[in-house]
């Protein structure tokens, strides 16, 4: 017998400043993020207004925590100090393992029309893998598997398994699921997940109800996090829906969080602020 997961928790997205100066939302991070364990932050940019983002995030340190970058619409072009160059196109995705210490930079750029559209997601590490050497995941929109299932929904898989269709990013400890959801009006869909995962939804398209007795419509810009349970339903009335669909294992490890980096312990985190200062916080550089 099936544990229906149901609404826990409510957010909606607000205004903050990021970077030299990058209006975006935040769905969640810092207060918020013990709830989230393992995942520490979402950040949603949208805008059609280039003030709002072109002056990205220059260079900047991450140990201890993985960054995944999905970009829709213009791009993001990346720099780092393991000499790494490349742009994220739309569609596309950039799951990067920070382990031990980069220092890198990402700069939005929008299309034609000026608008930029992407989401980053901060991911925490295991202890034991808070060191580990820092490592990137490029991900073409060609190499995300689409699902097209009979009712007219339609799933991208990023990471995780929908079906016997299984997501390009593996490997990753907290094994987690990560997918970009679509459905049409007047809609019900049912998706199978492990019981214990942290799992929550953040609308970017249209509104719908999630929970099996769930009637309340949540639109664009709202997070919802579930209880734990094996199956989460989704159903659509007069407009369709899009959302992103995440979850992992919990790492129930201490957390010590200081901006970009995220360690276990106040001492760890002194240590790489100071490593960061006296030029010693590269472990493996170009």
């Amino acid at each position: 017998m099936t544990t229906p997961r149901t609404v826990r928790h409510i957010f909606h997205s607000s205004p903050v400043m990021e970077g030299a100066g990058v209006r975006l939302n935040r769905a969640f991070g810092f207060a918020e993020a013990p709830m989230f364990d393992p995942f520490l932050l979402l950040d949603d940019i949208r805008s059609d207004r280039p003030r709002d983002y072109r002056a990205g995030f220059p260079w900047h340190p991450h140990r201890g925590i993985e960054t995944i970058t999905y970009v829709l619409q213009g791009s993001v072009e990346h720099a780092d100090s393991m000499g790494n160059r490349g742009v994220i196109s739309p569609g596309a995705v950039q799951w990067m393992t920070a382990g031990s210490g980069i220092v890198h930079q990402e700069m939005p750029a929008g299309d034609r029309a000026g608008a930029v559209a992407g989401f980053q997601l901060w991911a925490n590490l295991p202890a034991s893998e808070k060191m580990c050497m820092p490592r990137y995941r490029d991900i073409s929109a060609a190499e995300l598997p689409t699902l097209r299932l009979e009712n007219g929904v339609e799933i991208r898989v990023i990471c995780g398994r929908v079906g016997d269709t299984v997501g390009p990013v593996k490997d990753i400890a907290i094994d987690p699921t990560y997918l970009d959801v679509s459905l049409p009006a007047e809609t019900y869909w049912t998706h199978p997940q492990r019981g214990t995962d942290r799992a929550f939804a953040y609308v970017i398209e249209g509104s719908g109800a999630f929970g099996e007795e769930e009637k309340q419509l949540h639109e664009n810009g709202t997070l919802l996090l579930f209880s734990n349970g094996d199956s989460l339903s989704v159903k659509t009335e007069r407009d369709p829906l899009r959302f992103l669909l995440i979850s992992g294992k919990p790492l129930n490890e201490q957390v010590a969080w200081q901006g970009p980096i995220v360690m276990n312990t106040n001492e760890e985190l002194r240590t790489a602020f100071e490593e960061y200062r006296n030029g010693t916080f590269l472990k493996h550089a170009e």
